[in-house]
């Protein structure tokens, strides 16, 4: 059997882990075209989905959807039918309990369509699920499972997926973006530079304008917002610093992206050393200043 090498690994995360990033993109343009449909005429489906995780992404919405395009069929569904469609898409308890309340909603009086305008709606609003926004679902789907199975097998994963806030998915995109070759980045500020995460300064005599970089690798950037976000509620560290960087009168966009350029600064040392992430470490408390504030 042949010996696969990590650099054959790496480009195999790559080009998975891009993949599904695109075809997670590709599921937010047709949720957000099949949403814009059902809100002229069947917003009642997006209510009664409103509060679920997901929403219409959901297997057990489009199930539904798919059974019942319209206002009218939806309303001519019994309960034991809507409990057998939210089964049939993946829903394994609660599903005669939200059949209930799925079917009071659809039962709720609202302005309406024309008859054949409804309908030739709902032609539509199946042909929007089935070509797009089912095959869109699918492929995320399969696309993560692949990305998560090659990224398991990187040497470098065991260190990445140390860090909070970084699953084997997320961590699969910051390894297909960053690479495995060490000698890429000369040193921490280069790859916070790649990121996006450094600030930019400029300066011309007197004045001085320090603002975000708007030159980045965009997926790496994209993926960070989201590995700072969930290292909120993963690392008490994490938190306190983003906590004291709001506190300083920063927006939570720029607080999240200066989280990620502190992970990102550890993420770079931990792989230079082989070190997994140490949350103590990473987030020493300063200790109080008693320079005195200027007036």
């Amino acid at each position: 059997m042949c010996q696969v090498s990590r650099s054959d690994l790496a480009k195999a995360v790559t080009v998975l882990a891009r993949a599904q990033q695109d075809a997670v993109w590709d599921r937010t343009q047709a949720h957000n075209r099949l949403r814009s449909l059902l809100r002229e005429f069947f917003p009642g489906f997006l209510q009664a989905f409103g509060d679920t995780r997901g929403g219409i992404m959901r297997g057990e919405a489009r199930a539904v959807l798919a059974a019942a395009p319209t206002p009218a069929a939806a309303q001519s569904l019994t309960a034991a039918q809507t409990a057998g469609l939210l089964r049939q898409g993946g829903r394994r308890r609660g599903a005669d309990a939200t059949a209930v309340r799925l079917n009071a909603v659809f039962q709720q009086d609202r302005l309406r369509q024309p008859v054949l305008v409804e309908q030739a709606m709902g032609v539509q609003a199946l042909a929007l699920l089935r070509a797009a926004l089912d095959t869109a679902c699918h492929n995320v789907d399969t696309l993560a499972e692949a990305t998560e199975q090659a990224f398991n097998d990187h040497p470098d994963a065991e260190i990445i997926s140390s860090f909070a806030g970084l699953g084997p998915l997320t961590g699969a995109r910051v390894l297909a973006e960053i690479g495995d070759d060490r000698t890429r980045f000369a040193d921490a500020r280069s790859i916070k530079a790649f990121a996006g995460s450094a600030p930019v300064t400029r300066a011309s005599g007197k004045s001085l304008l320090v603002m975000h970089r708007r030159i980045k690798n965009q997926r790496l950037a994209t993926t960070g917002h989201h590995w700072a976000f969930s290292a909120l509620t993963a690392s008490p560290g994490a938190r306190t610093h983003y906590d004291r960087r709001r506190a300083t009168g920063e927006a939570h966009t720029a607080a999240l992206r200066n989280l990620f350029n502190r992970l990102l600064g550890c993420l770079h040392h931990c792989l230079q050393t082989g070190q997994t992430f140490n949350e103590k470490r990473a987030f020493t408390p300063r200790p109080p200043s008693n320079t005195p504030t200027r007036a």
